[in-house]
């Protein structure tokens, strides 16, 4: 999935097209060319129920993709000629109203062939968006004769950084994927509606939104209204988004899904990201930024109430971990390094991608929070994803409800009173004879932890003050052995360090775990977790 090439799409499938008389199923909602323009001038009911209906009924019915065909000057174009279609803003919807929200369009294209439906409902009735190449530019790409092309996506843009500038603050382009951010960020990484077969050998499936209603904003709200259809050779359904923009910009998320096939491989909430390097992870790496990532670790809140981090890799092989757990509170791929000199890339500006978080609403029962890490050579192509999957197979000819709020944020908090990891480093040991003699080898890793917040700063006075016994590291490894485990102050106030060696002897795969504790054995840090791997 190419970043550069807008949330590449053209791993996704087909689109279904349906022509059906208008009297025949709520299917007639897709209209062909010649209904909508009736229902351009008349319009159509819609509703709360108006999608999910939708939804049911394409499950009901065997998938069909649709055509993809373009004139071959929009298909056989390339990235750059791509680019450089460009929606005129002049044409927004409701610009014109001067209203807290306008939409703009992304034209069919190059990887972006498929069309997607898109409506806007006023005062419960929906009338398709009209497309005309009028409303684009097309620089070095022909501008094409054809007057009913229709759109590949749109993007909304409200005043989140000031008053008088409309920024654009979330696009869905590309099967089912959508990205967004808050105040003063810029894109990085992606949701996606649902994840079907994620790494499976025999190949993943891309469901598609193959429509969108986009109901028209009130004058000074602060929320906007969207609703989509999905649809995929495995299940259908609807979602509907209400975004709130600002200095984090909110997504609540309803989905009602209908499989058309048990689905046992099923990715809930999916979130999609690049992580090619950092301090602990650089073999082979020459490149003069201190890291390239859009986010460093997957954070967890279980059920239990317990804070996990789990910092990133790029590794050699695909790798796949499972979180598993009991109505999670939250998980979600954060960027916690952001100071620019982080990364010391001033065109990238990797200091300033949004985290996304998680929130589930309501009971998601059983289940596990998997993380794939998909080797990467480059930082343009996504190889992260995270979602969460029910441990019981999604059964055909259901409804099943998942609703989630979605936080593109900077730094979304916990438990306050838990100090955060801020870094890890890993490296070998510099002197082998550190380690007892029996644990010693020539592949033994040092691991350094820095933690900062929450309490430390207290803990950390108290035991200079020999008030308080200091804190120290408790530090678990599922193979290999771990010794010189070291817990000590920071070099900054409110920080501390935890360090360890490692000697992986002939062990593949070691999971480790490490967290800081008070004197009695409270937790003073949130829990760290980490996958070594030969």
């Amino acid at each position: 999935m190419d970043r550069r090439e807008l949330l590449i799409a053209g791993l996704s499938l087909p689109l279904a097209a349906l022509a059906r008389p208008a009297s025949a199923s709520p299917l007639s909602f897709l209209l062909d060319a010649g209904a909508q323009a009736a229902a351009l001038r008349v319009g159509t009911p819609f509703g709360a129920e108006t999608v999910p209906a939708l939804a049911r009924e394409l499950a009901a019915q065997p998938f069909q993709p649709a055509s993809s065909a373009l004139p071959e000057a929009l298909r056989g174009i390339g990235y750059d000629q791509y680019r450089d279609i460009r929606f005129d803003p002049s044409h927004s919807l409701w610009r014109a109203e001067d209203w807290p929200f306008q939409a703009q369009f992304f034209h069919r294209g190059f990887l972006h062939a498929q069309r997607v439906e898109i409506y806007e409902v006023v005062d419960g009735i929906a009338r398709p968006v009209a497309y005309s190449p009028d409303l684009f530019s097309f620089g070095a790409a022909a501008k094409p004769d054809d007057a009913d092309l229709g759109f590949a996506g749109f993007r909304l843009h409200a005043p989140i950084n000031r008053p008088d500038y409309f920024d654009e603050v979330c696009a869905f382009l590309g099967a089912s994927y959508f990205r967004a951010v808050g105040r003063g960020q810029r894109y990085g990484l992606s949701a996606r509606g649902l994840a079907l077969g994620t790494a499976d050998p025999a190949g993943e499936e891309f469901p598609v939104f193959k429509a969108f209603w986009l109901e028209r904003p009130a004058p000074g709200a602060a929320q906007i209204r969207v609703h989509a259809l999905m649809d995929s050779p495995s299940a259908a359904a609807a979602f509907t988004f209400v975004i709130d923009p600002g200095a984090d910009t909110v997504f609540d998320v309803s989905m009602r899904l209908y499989p058309r096939v048990d689905l046992a491989r099923a990715g809930i909430a999916p979130l999609t990201s690049m992580f090619q390097f950092d301090a602990g992870d650089r073999v082979g790496i020459d490149d003069y930024r201190a890291a390239v990532h859009d986010s460093d670790g997957l954070a967890l809140l279980n059920g239990a109430g317990e804070q996990l981090w789990r910092p990133l890799r790029n590794p050699a092989s695909v790798q796949e971990s499972l979180f598993l757990d009991r109505q999670p509170r939250g998980f979600g791929l954060m960027q916690r390094k952001r100071a620019f000199n982080d990364y010391g890339d001033s065109e990238a500006r990797y200091d300033l991608r949004p985290s996304a978080w998680v929130e589930p609403q309501g009971d998601w029962g059983d289940g596990a929070v998997h993380l794939f890490e998909l080797p990467t050579a480059d930082e343009y192509h996504d190889n992260i994803v995270a979602f969460w999957r029910p441990r019981k197979p999604l059964v055909a000819a259901r409804e099943h409800r998942f609703d989630y709020r979605l936080h593109w944020c900077d730094r979304h908090p916990w438990n306050p009173l838990l100090a955060r990891v801020e870094a890890t480093r890993v490296g070998a040991v510099v002197s082998a004879g550190r380690l007892p003699t029996a644990a010693a080898g020539a592949g033994a890793r040092r691991f350094v932890i820095d933690v900062a917040g929450g309490g430390l700063q207290d803990a950390a006075a108290a035991a200079a003050a020999a008030a308080a016994p200091a804190p120290h590291a408790e530090v678990d490894a599922s193979a290999g052995r771990v010794a010189n485990v070291v817990a000590q102050p920071g070099a900054v106030a409110g920080t501390w360090r935890i360090a360890f060696e490692l000697d992986p002897g002939s062990d593949p795969v070691i999971e480790l775990r490490a967290r800081l504790l008070g004197a009695d054995g409270t937790p003073l840090s949130e829990t760290w977790l980490y996958r070594w791997t030969a």
